[in-house]
């Protein structure tokens, strides 16, 4: 068995209900957490809703409904958009649970233990809408007067008492994880914002509240709550039963990579780092800062009214064709644009028109004219020329792309080998060779088959129910990246008396929507 592979989604904060964003940071996990399983790896893959701090006490107020019960409505639509994307999510954690509250405050003492709380009064600049403190020295000012955070989000001064972390005490350590881990931090244009902005100097941070009391609670100091970034960031220990010594734990810890927005990456390449030395556990692999998905080219704003909700969209377009156009459109770590006529355009063209139509002329072919698989043709070096690039993509340019998480480059690689069959297919015409050379068409049709199946199996961390449901057609026993390497089963296919019923499409033509 592989090496254990842990990955995880930023937690979503559920004030309100997932819009695209959402969705397209659990699809880009989840493509990669199949990738991983399909490698063979042992793979535990957690995201889950954020929960705790002022902005959902503030929502609940303003819906007149009570705080635990807007989180429960809302986890609940996360939930539903991890189900309707076919996220293959091995844990969904909810921060108001038991657990993670016991977890929170082990790390809290665990932090205290190492001299590094303390007790103090905090006045200064908060987001509420960020969750987050700031210098005055990254602040803006915007109209009227209001002070912004780099965000472009209103900030208040806050004045109270809190409890104080020594954040100024990691300066140092964490320049030097930077120095000696170069890939801690992913792409490189994060890392280098996030190297200036701890260069700059880090002041210690507040992380209890006094003037609300939904979240965690701060052990042995009534009246005070925890930061919401010091229990949502404990969530990725939670998961895996921490303080506990769980199998799950010794396994899976430290995590492989945290797959974030852009937005938060001070929050998991600056603080948890600095939480995690303080706690003497260790630090996790990667952080990975995704780009933003822009409507159009505009970011998504409630006001714009330009917010798609994605299950709709995947009611709209297709699971599968959402998932593929976001990751084959979007280079993964740059921001993306997304809207209907693109999505139509590329899936139709990519999948329906090239991948789709590939297979289904192909099996059509063979079930009408043929019924069993092909055996025994007279191979030619166009043949061989194929099967090698196939190989060569499939086996090698495809799982190292997914594997660098270069999901789009991945893709690209899987739609040159698409574009080489199809050239092959049409340069060779086998409905030309059935009247006049059988054994060549066989050859030809034998070539093709294998290459549909590796194409299948390479492109299903990206598509995996229609990849699924081609590879079930042609009754492929092997579907993991393994199977790649085994060139004998079709020969064992074909000896059993397979035959191949009369394909169904997967992949049917996209419409435009009356309203785009």
């Amino acid at each position: 068995m592989a090496d254990p592979f842990y990955i995880t989604t930023a937690i979503s904060y559920p004030n309100g209900r997932p819009h695209i964003g959402h969705a397209y940071e659990a699809i880009a996990t989840d493509a990669i957490a199949r990738f991983q399983r399909l490698m063979g790896r042992d793979v535990f893959f957690m995201t889950g809703t954020d929960e705790h701090g002022l902005k959902m006490v503030q929502t609940a107020r303003d819906k007149g409904v009570e705080t635990p019960a807007l989180a429960e409505e809302m986890s609940g639509y996360f939930r539903d958009m991890v189900a309707a994307l076919n996220i293959s999510c091995d844990r969904f954690i909810r921060t108001s649970e038991p657990a993670h509250h016991a977890a929170s405050q082990a790390i809290w003492r665990a932090m205290e233990a190492s001299g590094d709380l303390y007790l103090d009064r905090y006045e200064g600049w908060y987001s509420v809408r960020d969750e987050a403190y700031y210098d005055e020295k990254e602040l803006t000012d915007g109209e009227g007067g209001i002070k912004l955070s780099p965000q472009g989000t209103p900030v208040t001064w806050t004045a109270e008492e809190t409890w104080f972390f020594r954040l100024s005490k990691y300066q140092e350590p964490l320049l030097k994880l930077y120095a000696d881990n170069p890939d801690f931090i992913r792409p490189e244009s994060r890392r280098n914002e996030v190297m200036r902005f701890v260069e700059g100097g880090l002041s210690d941070l507040s992380i209890s509240r006094t003037s609300f009391d939904w979240g965690v609670k701060v052990p042995g100091s009534d009246g005070h709550v925890m930061y919401v970034w010091v229990d949502a960031l404990t969530n990725y220990l939670t998961g895996l039963g921490y303080p506990d010594d769980t199998e799950n734990f010794r396994k899976f810890w430290p995590a492989d990579v945290h797959i974030i927005g852009k937005d938060i990456v001070r929050f998991h390449a600056v603080y948890w780092p600095a939480f995690l030395m303080s706690a003497n556990i260790p630090l996790p692999k990667q952080v990975f800062g995704h780009g933003f998905l822009l409507n159009r080219g505009e970011k998504m704003s409630k006001s714009l009214g330009n917010v798609a909700d994605p299950i709709e969209l995947a009611e709209r377009f297709g699971v599968d064709q959402l998932r593929y156009f976001l990751l084959s459109e979007v280079t993964f770590g740059n921001d993306g644009s997304y809207s209907a006529e693109a999505i139509v355009s590329r899936c139709n063209a990519d999948l329906a028109n090239s991948f789709g139509n590939l297979a289904q002329r192909t099996l059509s072919f063979i079930a009408k004219n043929l019924g069993t698989l092909p055996t025994g043709g007279r191979s030619e070096p166009a043949d061989t020329e194929l099967r090698n690039q196939i190989a060569q993509i499939t086996r090698k340019d495809v799982p190292a792309a997914f594997a660098d998480l270069g999901l789009s480059q991945g893709i690209e690689a899987w739609l040159r080998g698409v574009f080489a069959c199809n050239q092959y297919i049409d340069a060779q015409a086998p409905w030309a060779l059935r009247k006049t050379d059988p054994e060549r068409m066989n050859a030809v049709l034998e070539t093709l088959v294998r290459a549909i199946r590796d194409l299948a199996i390479a492109i299903s961390p990206i598509i995996p129910d229609a990849s699924a449901r081609l590879l079930d057609q042609l009754n492929a026993e092997g579907r993991d990246y393994a199977a790649l390497e085994d060139e004998q089963w079709y020969d064992r296919l074909a000896a059993s008396g397979f035959t191949l019923a009369p394909p169904t499409g997967i992949f049917p033509r996209l419409e435009m929507p009356a309203e785009a």
